[in-house]
């Protein structure tokens, strides 16, 4: 099991795999961030060892919920393989709408690869099995599957399920109304519902920032994010990022917007030489030659250049 962190939440002792004092027998591998982990162990009295987000799935799994239970309890984005060497099984689940990537190889015999990205794990196919035929794909969003684990140490598939559709209500606690409201109330409710949506997001350990491309979307995140780092004196101005070529009018307008929130703002301007110096490295990344989707990563890509440094 192998596992590269990029730690959010409790740095010092969130490290991974996880395995709890209590429950020895679990193992987990987690990409993602729950927003609801401390109201899961407030609700039903989890002891954390640690204060990381992800070990709130060891705590219900080992308290008896089912694996299907447990992902359906999640307020979040996830992607996980769950080991229990007393039952010898192993579980794997992604989040509803797969905003955390997972691929998934496994041949006829049972080898069983998981891993977050493709290349990752592509060469325990073409180097290590022996002309064995395998196939890698995507692991679905919105789905959980059980293996045994045979004595040969190889898996067997149990089941595979889909556990949220969309359009199905939460099974965790939100403040989405359950009922028709009027039209008088559609302003307030989704003025609330993006607020929470933001604050519920404010729980890492690191700088907050925001990308701004001046835009709606963005510019409403930007100000909301703003009001609720002064409501939760967050000891420092929050920096917003822009991207574009030369006098682009998105630069333009998100410093506008930034100016008129009060940001620390930092602009990125590239070329068309930037970009065709990029764009392999964006490919390798994003696995994909969809049109829209490199279109959209090619900025991301630079702009998150301009942010690690």
């Amino acid at each position: 099991i192998g596992f590269t962190r990029l730690s959010i939440v409790d740095s010092v002792y969130g490290m991974q795999p996880m395995i709890l004092h209590m429950y020895p027998h679990l193992t987990l591998i987690c990409n993602g961030e729950l927003y609801n982990f401390r109201k899961l162990g407030y609700e039903y009295s989890f002891k954390y060892e640690t204060n990381c987000d992800v070990e709130c799935i060891l705590q219900m799994y080992g308290a008896g919920f089912s694996i299907e239970k447990c992902v359906q309890k999640l307020d979040g984005v996830f992607a996980f393989a769950l080991i229990d060497s007393k039952r010898m099984k192993v579980y794997t689940a992604r989040d509803p709408y797969g905003v955390r990537p997972l691929y998934r190889l496994e041949t006829t015999s049972g080898i069983l690869g998981l891993c977050s990205e493709g290349k990752g794990i592509v060469q325990l196919g073409t180097k290590y099995l022996n002309g064995e035929s395998w196939t890698l794909k995507q692991f679905p969003p919105g789905h959980y599957a059980e293996y045994d684990i045979l004595p040969s140490g190889r898996t067997k598939l149990v089941i595979e399920k889909k556990y949220y559709n969309i359009g199905d209500p939460p099974k965790f606690k939100t403040n989405i109304p359950q009922s028709d409201i009027s039209a008088s109330d559609t302003h307030a409710m989704i003025r609330r519902l993006l607020t929470e949506s933001i604050r519920k997001r404010l729980m890492s350990e690191r700088r907050i920032g925001c990308l701004l491309s001046g835009g709606l979307d963005s510019s409403l995140i930007t100000a909301l994010l703003v009001k609720l780092a002064k409501e939760h004196n967050l000891p420092y101005k929050i920096q917003t990022f822009s991207i574009g070529m030369g006098c682009s009018p998105d630069l333009v307008a998100a410093r506008q917007v930034a100016l008129h929130c009060g940001t620390e703002h930092h602009e990125v301007a590239f070329t068309e030489q930037d970009v065709a110096s990029a764009l392999d490295k964006v490919l390798r990344c994003i696995e994909t030659c969809d049109i829209t989707t490199v279109r959209a990563s090619v900025g991301m890509y630079l702009v998150s250049e301009y942010v690690k440094k």
